[in-house]
């Protein structure tokens, strides 16, 4: 896997819209944060346009991605919400000029396409992070500002992340690259040319929201059946926020617990990376990353990100 630059202050970043519309009001706090940080949000008019309940055409979203990537200027793309719309431009999006960028891709739920495209399509590193609407537009109570530092801006491994509220399902430790996203993602991409196709031995980071436990044991019983889940040495879960049904019976992650309870490694649930209740915190996709279940379960970032 091919690493980007590490980002450092004063950089600028391209803010893109690969998926759905937003306010401005998001917009406005995102582009805040951004400066806070001690980057230079970048971008142009395209990122307002619209077209139904997408950003604009993909031709737009496409080629503001691909203006980022040819632009030497540029250190680094941030999407600014997630919703629909990624998978739309990836015929359209150019791998050589990705690789040839090499530049941090940061986004999470839709943009799960997107990091899938950068990481297993382009062999490069990717960052399954906060975006400006309802994340880095929140501050401190929509992000991590920590583990986005250290995943971005240092070109030493993030360690051990144990967030409170971790739970493990089942014991053990392994270790693989870290890859994944949005469950509902994931399972779309297959049966096309972006299909999610990781490695064996790989360590599985899966993210949702709003979807009840029946459409999750749907949906993870689809996985397994592809034989993806098998090829993966650890399971990573998010906090799967308004996952439960309504009457709170049964819950997310009790089902989740049923559904990976005869798992051949180690299973860990409520890390809070994408949509999550509290401050999300930043992953790296396509590094070495170690699976802790147990008493501490915890996740160990082994390998730099950057370089």
């Amino acid at each position: 896997m091919r690493k980007p630059r590490a980002l450092t202050p004063g950089d600028r970043l391209a803010i893109v819209a690969p998926a759905s519309p937003f306010t401005r009001e998001e917009f406005d706090s995102g582009i805040r944060e951004v400066r806070r940080l001690g980057f230079e949000p970048v971008y142009d008019d395209s990122v307002f346009a619209r077209q139904r309940y997408v950003a604009g055409t993909p031709a737009v979203r496409a080629a503001a991605i691909h203006s980022a990537w040819r632009d030497p200027s540029i250190a680094g793309v941030i999407g600014v919400r997630g919703g629909y719309g990624s998978a739309q431009l990836l015929p359209l999006l150019d791998r050589d000029e990705a690789r040839r960028a090499a530049k941090p891709f940061i986004g999470y739920s839709d943009l799960t396409s997107m990091l899938t495209f950068l990481t297993l399509g382009c062999d490069l590193v990717a960052f399954h992070g906060p975006m400006l609407a309802g994340r880095l537009g929140r501050g401190a109570e929509g992000y991590d500002e920590d583990s986005f530092v250290r995943t971005l801006c240092r070109r030493e491994p993030a360690g051990e992340l144990a967030p409170p509220g971790l739970e493990s399902v089942r014991g053990g430790e392994a270790r693989g690259i870290l890859l994944g996203g949005t469950l509902t993602q994931l399972l779309a991409s297959l049966g096309t040319p972006f299909a999610f196709a990781p490695p064996a031995g790989y360590v599985l980071f899966l993210d949702e929201v709003g979807e009840r436990p029946y459409r999750l044991d749907r949906m993870v019983t689809q996985l397994a059946q592809t034989g993806l889940l098998a090829r993966a040495s650890a399971v990573v879960i998010g906090e799967l926020p308004k996952c439960d049904e309504p009457a709170g019976d049964p819950t997310a992650r009790a089902v989740m617990a049923d559904l990976f309870a005869d798992f051949h490694g180690p299973v860990v649930i409520g890390f809070p990376s994408g949509h999550t209740v509290g401050p999300a915190m930043t992953l790296p996709f396509g590094v070495t990353a170690r699976v802790v279940a147990g008493a501490n379960p915890r996740l160990v970032i082994e390998e730099s990100a950057v370089e």
